[in-house]
């Protein structure tokens, strides 16, 4: 069994109130180093490639520099996901590491929080990092991520800021309205990455369907309380498979509860209700994972 990614949440504290997330209803918990290393040794066999993220912004994190030093200590590559808000809290050879292979940022972040500082403010960081990365991590990918988009081009304004402030800075033309697929190029390995707003699955959403998901194919998450879970927007544990506190993530991977979850999907059948309650399955009909 092997995963293209697997879903380390480090932290569970993302530092921000975003209106398209849900709140957080777990008690805040961080992954401690030892534990982290710990999992390190059990994901060898599965994956090479982790993101530090579920609901959680790693860049809380003041000692982000040793998850990365471990990550890189077991031969892994790292996703970190962000607001971008947390940038200047750390050195630039920290978020340039050689462990990281690509720093998402969801520039939507910004509109959706009453943030203390300014647009310029809050961009400053992020377009420095994307000219420090040209300069000594040209390997690297940073991901600008506007996921904020639909129908009524409800977030046009702050759409048309964002353009126009990225236009001047990467000189490319960008249109809010005439969006030609999901991803520009804005410069060698910059992309600014395009997509609508996603549900985040509820219990009590009120749809519920069948289908397949890419959960347990392509990847699966680990909270940062220790417990694994089928995919990476199960955020409360909802679909808790095992604890690694307590179980090796061999044997959790191989119970009956796990091995239902992966056949279902195999037939395009949702076993579990929350599954059966999420759309962003819908999205899984030959496009990649978050």
């Amino acid at each position: 069994m092997k995963f293209h990614r697997v879903y380390v949440e480090l932290t569970n504290v993302c530092g921000l109130k975003c209106t398209f997330c849900p709140p957080k209803t777990l008690p805040t918990h961080t992954m401690s180093l030892a534990f982290f290393e710990h999992i390190l040794v059990q994901l060898k066999p599965y994956t090479k490639e982790l993101a530090y993220h579920i609901v959680g912004d790693p860049l809380v994190l003041s000692n982000l520099e040793a998850y990365l030093e471990l990550t890189c200590k077991h031969g892994f590559k790292v996703t970190l996901t962000s607001s971008g808000y947390f940038l200047a809290n750390h050195d630039i050879q920290t978020l340039l590491h050689p462990a990281i292979k690509q720093i998402n940022i969801s520039l939507n972040s910004f509109n959706k929080n009453a943030l203390p500082l300014s647009f310029e403010d809050y961009m400053r960081p992020i377009l420095s990092l994307c000219e420090q990365k040209k300069q000594t991590r040209k390997e690297m990918f940073i991901n600008l991520r506007v996921w904020n988009l639909d129908e009524e081009h409800s977030e046009e304004v702050f759409n048309t800021m964002l353009f126009e402030y990225l236009e001047h800075h990467f000189n490319t033309s960008l249109h809010v309205k005439t969006l030609q697929g999901k991803t520009i190029r804005l410069d060698e390995k910059i992309l600014l990455h395009f997509d609508s707003y996603f549900e985040w699955p509820s219990l009590h959403a009120p749809h519920q369907t069948d289908g397949t998901c890419q959960g347990l194919s392509s990847h699966f998450g680990i909270l940062a309380s220790g417990k694994v879970v089928p995919c990476c927007l199960d955020k409360d544990g909802i679909i808790a498979l095992g604890d690694l506190h307590v179980t090796p993530l061999k044997e959790i991977l191989s119970t009956s509860r796990t091995r239902a979850i992966i056949e279902g999907f195999q037939n395009h059948k949702a076993v579990e209700l929350l599954c059966q309650k999420c759309t962003y399955k819908e999205r899984f009909n030959g496009q990649k994972t978050l």
